[in-house]
């Protein structure tokens, strides 16, 4: 399974490497004892059959469990709270707030236990070193399960997960980009198991086979299919465009190449979606973005973090607050971002600072006529200033002041900002 918040599904459950295609999996009834002894008889020969495809070596033989629903949803419970400390949670749910993909109230803990619990087919703990497997999983797709999952068991004997997944733990795009070199792996690993000798190189993309295929079946999801936008993009990506990714890294290198990714990891989602810019060795830009000197010792104000929200995130911003087509059209624009979080105790309410580096002028002003209109929609009874122009959009409204400024092929920009700082603020982001 795959996460993040802006990598908020892989920020609580990285470890948890799970939600491999539920291919009709769909709750059936199972003689369990039976059943059980079936599934982990298949493990050790599919175990032989991946290590053969991948040619990642068996180094030590793989424990492996069966898990019950109630079981695996309590799993979730108690890793969530073993990676996330209550601060960083609550920073989390914050930030999908202030960007307003979800309600005030919206409660992320237990959003992403449903989400998770309900599509749960099996996963591979590298702490654990234990390999799970839902006791509901029909027999006739339970080898695609334990293809997925046993690569991860062969990916951590080789490369140790838990501290490949958690290389970048401070750059959110970072690590969402190790989780699809991951993910990605084992689906395509997957891929290869049922497709034989046929080689995956020259097919034409997996990446858009699987995103039919996660389209097709999580719709059947009540948890996925009603999930925001921006939630069901950031739970895909890794298998989906990890997968094309792979499949790149089989062009250039084969199997055995793709031992260079976790050797060299991608830096950043960007290099997923568009993997010739990792494999060319393209090179980008870091945003810098201080803490503003404007908000700096306010008593109503306290921060909470910065990240970066990479292509990924600003893809499933616009795919839910504009639109999927919008989304693809621009976010391969993306070159570099930054932002910081603060949240109002008092009133509950947040101020957000950003800045994003496009790769031309024309995709920064798309981004600036975009996001004006987000942010119109986002505050309503926005008035104009009269300091707002065709470069400059200036709002107030009873949450705050908004400012976002075009600067080139950069974007800037300020929202919920307490209205005495609004001034000071403003020349701070032209200053930058």
């Amino acid at each position: 399974m795959s996460s993040s918040v802006i990598s908020v599904m892989r920020a609580f459950f990285w470890p948890i490497l799970l939600l491999v295609l539920p291919l009709n999996l769909a709750p059936v009834a199972i003689a369990q004892d039976q059943h059980s002894q079936d599934i982990l008889a298949q493990a050790d020969e599919i175990l032989h059959q991946m290590s053969q495809i991948t040619g990642l070596p068996i180094k030590s033989p793989v424990k492996k469990q069966i898990i019950s629903r109630p079981e695996i949803e309590k799993y979730l419970v108690e890793n969530l709270h073993e990676e996330m400390k209550p601060e960083d949670l609550h920073a989390q749910e914050a930030l999908v707030r202030a960007l307003g993909l979800v309600p005030p109230d919206f409660n992320l803990e237990k959003f992403l236990i449903n989400f998770y619990t309900e599509q749960a087919a099996g996963f591979y703990d590298p702490k654990r070193k234990t390999m799970f497997i839902a006791d509901w999983t029909p027999k006739d797709t339970q080898d695609l399960v334990l293809a997925h999952e046993l690569t991860h068991a062969l990916q951590d004997q080789s490369w140790d997960l838990q501290a490949y997944l958690h290389g970048a733990r401070d750059d959110d795009d970072a690590t969402d980009a190790r989780q699809a070199v991951v993910e990605g792996e084992a689906t395509v690993a997957m891929f290869q198991r049922m497709t034989g000798a046929m080689g995956l190189a020259g097919l034409p993309s997996i990446s858009e086979l699987m995103d039919e295929v996660v389209h097709q079946q999580f719709d059947e999801f009540p948890a996925y299919s009603h999930a925001p936008y921006f939630f069901r993009m950031q739970a895909t990506f890794p298998y989906v465009q990890g997968a094309g990714f792979i499949q790149a890294g089989l062009e250039a290198g084969g199997w055995k190449g793709l031992s260079a990714l976790f050797e060299h990891p991608p830096e950043n989602t960007k290099q997923i979606f568009d993997p010739q810019t990792y494999f060319d060795h393209q090179e980008f830009p870091k945003v810098k973005l201080p803490h503003p000197s404007a908000l700096e010792g306010n008593p109503n104000l306290r921060f909470l973090h910065g990240n970066t929200l990479g292509e990924l995130g600003y893809y499933s911003l616009l795919g839910q607050l504009d639109s999927d087509d919008e989304a693809k059209s621009l976010s391969p624009a993306w070159v570099a971002d930054r932002y910081l979080l603060y949240e109002h105790p008092d009133t509950k309410g947040y101020t957000l600072v950003a800045r994003v580096q496009w790769a031309s002028t024309e995709a920064a002003h798309q981004f600036f006529r975009d996001y004006s209109g987000i942010l119109t929609h986002r505050y309503p009874g926005l008035t104009a200033d009269k300091g707002s122009s065709e470069e400059e959009f200036i709002r107030t409204s009873a949450e705050g002041t908004v400012l976002l400024l075009l600067k080139g092929s950069e974007c800037r920009w300020a929202q919920g900002v307490p209205a005495e700082h609004a001034d000071a603020l403003l020349a701070w982001l032209h200053a930058l």
